[in-house]
């Protein structure tokens, strides 16, 4: 047990000790390449950091023979990334966090909302009859993929015709080829220590007895979020906060779009949707309002903080991941 928790350390001192380098790579290549942060930020870092929550609910279907508990892992890591906007904001001392960013992002957040609203309806249509049960793949999970292919060539051209500035010109004296060789080196360590962690996590939640629990759930979430946060604090660091902010979004859609498809397709038998848990309607639903929530931060604009520690969109982001967590507590 004690090998385990220190493997589970190693793996996050070394997601921590190159995030830096993939924040910073990934903000040039939407320097030098014109793609803008926002793009960048969904494509490149969101799923460098996302994977971990693909690993860890295959592994869970096919392995462990707990789809509940992967699709714990996926929307629990979305309030997550959510909650992670809130801290980034505390953080943030150059008047509210959402302000400071293009508004441009307010698409990616609506359409966060759209492919968090698919598998709500998936999951509440397969337990509302026996539909789809001889389909190797539901029908949902297939428009949910659609969906995500489509939301992401929504954000280029939107990204393309903002004419917004796509970095703050100090980057002249770096080279494409070396910040995205950076890039690779990066995104390869820390997709190899999360999905790492995210096993060790699993095995910590075995040992312990916390599988596709309460506990189990809310533990791989925040060990397979552990990525977005580490790189969204680096974007910060580095100026760059619609990176940050674009990285936890699409990282929410990447959760929805396709770790749910995989897990979908990697169910053996019956529908993935027919028999994870009705709970997570609920985790889906707070996660709709706390996208909500940044929506209205970012299109409320020129306004100061109300406190020198929080603004109104963190607190409510803040509130409502306790809020959830009862929930599901409670419901779970």
């Amino acid at each position: 047990m004690y090998l385990v928790w220190l493997q589970f350390i190693i793996a996050t001192i070394m997601i921590l000790a190159v995030s830096g380098f993939l924040a910073k790579s990934a903000d040039v290549i939407a320097f030098k390449t014109g793609l803008g942060r926002t793009f960048v930020g969904v494509l490149l870092l969101a799923s460098a950091t996302s994977l971990p929550e693909l690993a860890t609910g295959i592994s869970s279907v096919t392995a462990v023979g707990a789809p509940d508990l992967a699709a714990g892992d996926a929307f629990g890591s979305n309030l997550v990334n959510l909650l992670i906007i809130g801290l980034m904001d505390i953080r943030w001392h150059k008047g509210p966090l959402l302000n400071s960013v293009s508004i441009n992002l307010t698409l990616v957040a609506v359409l966060s909302i759209l492919i968090i609203s698919i598998p709500v309806i998936a999951i509440s249509a397969h337990h509302a009859g026996n539909i789809f049960s001889t389909w190797i793949i539901s029908p949902f999970s297939i428009f949910l993929l659609l969906a995500f292919m489509f939301s992401l060539y929504l954000i280029f051209r939107n990204e393309r015709n903002s004419g917004d500035d796509d970095g703050d010109g100090n980057y002249e004296n770096e080279t494409l080829f070396k910040s995205s060789a950076i890039y690779v080196f990066s995104a390869t360590v820390i997709v190899c220590s999360a999905i790492w962690l995210a096993f060790t996590g699993e095995e910590i939640a075995k040992e312990m007895g916390w599988e596709a629990s309460f506990v189990g759930t809310q533990f791989l979430a925040l060990s397979t979020s552990l990525p977005e946060l580490a790189a969204s604090f680096a974007a910060l660091r580095i100026l760059a906060p619609e990176l940050a902010i674009s990285n936890v979004l699409g990282s929410n859609l990447f959760n929805m779009g396709f770790v749910l498809w995989a897990d979908d397709l990697a169910q053996p038998t019956e529908s993935f949707w027919a028999v994870v848990s009705q709970t997570h309607v609920a985790t889906a639903s707070i996660a709709i309002a706390m996208t909500a929530v940044v929506i209205i931060g970012l299109v409320s604009r020129n306004r100061s903080r109300p406190s020198k520690f929080l603004t109104y969109e963190s607190a409510a982001l803040i509130a409502l991941y306790l809020l959830s967590n009862f929930m599901i507590f409670k419901l779970g």
